[in-house]
């Protein structure tokens, strides 16, 4: 099976960033140590503050939380749940735009996937994992749905309900069929076409040169753009699915993320810090409700998006404050994925039962949300604690016994024609998502000396480790991908000559 390098998420504890975080989740890694040699805590998170650099990415993880609540506000808002005018004017404004954090999850599942890539992979390794993290809970939820709708004795589509089953629903551009059975899984159908790329393009993507990656973070929120006067073409019915689901269009944002990924592993993402890159989103945000046009808000807060994103899992990375990763936050990121599958049809099920059709006057409306909210959320923690974490660890591939952990500055085995590229040893992700490493070098140092410089010519892989990487020996550690490990600086100036790589 030809290797490739993304990586998925453990169950160890939980998934999101799983285990920590995608859309999928990411994942948990056992105690240890860090790049940058700073002891943390068994559960991968220290204390939220600074200081201590991360090996996985638990701001990644809060930040699902935030995006979820945005999809969750949307929804709240047509839903009619909220009807008092005043009330709902607030919810109106705040979750307008709510339905953009499933682009969140997108670029975050882009980003993750690569930022956790394993050099050992296989295709078939990785396809596993990824079904073993989405499908457990979305054929959960496909067959609760379906047994209520025939209990209520409600018509079926047959052939719709089999396509949400094996999710190429959102290939289908008809009324029924995308948002068929669990509306909102026409989004894991998307997933399923990334996942299913990834491992062709991620080689590609490592050859490139940074400012490719760059052109490539930059074009696709303007081929986003560019698809709005492009449905023209299409039949008026068509219009909506081709822009907001067709699983192609929606890639690019997971292509967005997938670059920016790179270009961090490589130490060269040249984003703002953390809270000015929050600072620029909130603007963005708040532009996009009251001044910018509709056909702008995919592609304006795609750059907010990218931009916490890096920033997030920077902060992470050196050990900088994030007021993302604190525990609670963490955690309602861990169970993010499981309350976006359930929420809609589970509010749609407590109302039919009510006999309530929403639309609840005064302060009733805001108080339901919030108990619909927590319902949701035990519902989703089930969801999670039952039937997604321990799928993950039933049907994902099996781990080979963990050696003992090497130091922390690696660099990434070159492709032919590729120069010299920094890489950081990466964590296991859990969703949503699935994602964490250790610090890279140049977050450290601000960047990595090109060899020549060192040397004034370009040193043979054995003279940076004092042996050639055993990728067999590596491999052995549980799944978390290491590569070569250099030699200290004082012992490079007795290396004998060698052929040039």
């Amino acid at each position: 099976m030809t290797s490739v390098t993304p990586v998925t998420e453990i169950p160890a504890g939980g998934p999101a960033g799983s285990g920590q975080t995608a859309e999928p989740g990411d994942t948990t890694v056992a105690g240890g140590t860090t790049a940058a040699g700073a002891t943390r805590k068994p559960d991968g998170t220290g204390r939220g503050g600074a200081g201590t650099a991360l090996n996985r990415l638990p701001s990644l993880t809060g930040l699902r939380w935030v995006a979820a609540m945005l999809v969750f506000g949307f929804h709240v808002g047509t839903m009619q749940i909220v009807a008092e005018p005043g009330y709902r004017q607030v919810v109106d404004w705040v979750f307008t735009l709510g339905l953009s954090g499933v682009q969140f999850f997108f670029i975050l599942s882009g980003f993750v996937l690569v930022w956790s890539a394993r050099p050992d992979d296989t295709r078939r390794a990785f396809w596993r994992r990824r079904a073993a993290k989405i499908y457990p809970n979305h054929l959960v939820t496909w067959a609760l749905v379906l047994a209520l709708a025939l209990y209520w004795a409600d018509p079926v589509n047959v052939k719709a309900a089999l396509a949400n089953l094996f999710l190429v629903q959102a290939w289908i551009p008809v009324n029924g069929y995308f948002y068929s059975i669990n509306n909102v899984s026409w989004s894991l159908a998307c997933e399923m076409f990334f996942y299913l790329a990834l491992p062709f393009v991620l080689p590609l993507i490592r050859r490139m040169r940074a400012w490719q990656l760059y052109a490539v973070v930059v074009a696709m929120p303007l081929l986003i753009m560019a698809m709005w006067p492009g449905q023209q073409l299409l039949p008026e019915t068509a219009r909506w699915w081709f822009t907001q689901i067709f699983p192609v269009v929606r890639s690019f944002e997971f292509w967005m993320g997938v670059a920016a990924a790179e270009l961090m592993l490589r130490g060269k993402w040249r984003g703002p810090g953390l809270l000015l890159s929050t600072g620029l989103f909130v603007a963005i945000w708040v532009a996009s409700m009251e001044w910018i046009r509709a056909e702008l808000w995919t592609t304006v807060l795609a750059f907010g998006y990218i931009l916490v994103i890096a920033s997030a899992a920077r902060a992470d990375v050196t050990g900088r404050w994030s007021p993302w990763r604190s525990r609670p936050l963490v955690w309602l990121g861990e169970v993010s994925f499981a309350f976006y599958l359930v929420h809609v049809f589970l509010i749609k099920a407590i109302f039919r039962f009510a006999g309530h059709s929403g639309g609840f006057t005064g302060w009733r409306g805001p108080v339901v949300a919030i108990v619909l909210l927590l319902v949701s959320l035990a519902a989703a923690w089930l969801l999670f604690r039952f039937v997604e974490t321990p799928m993950m660890r039933v049907l994902g591939p099996r781990r080979r016994p963990r050696t003992a952990v090497p130091p922390s500055g690696v660099v990434r085995q070159r492709q032919p024609g590729q120069p010299p590229v920094p890489a950081t040893e990466a964590g296991e992700v859990a969703d949503v998502a699935e994602a964490g490493r250790a610090p890279d070098r140049p977050e450290q140092t601000g960047r990595v000396p090109d060899r020549t410089e060192q040397t004034g010519r370009a040193p043979d892989r054995t003279e940076q480790t004092g042996r050639v990487p055993e990728r067999t020996e590596q491999a052995a550690r549980d799944g978390l991908p290491t590569r070569a490990v250099p030699a200290p600086r004082r012992a490079q100036t007795s290396r004998a000559e060698g052929p040039r790589p």
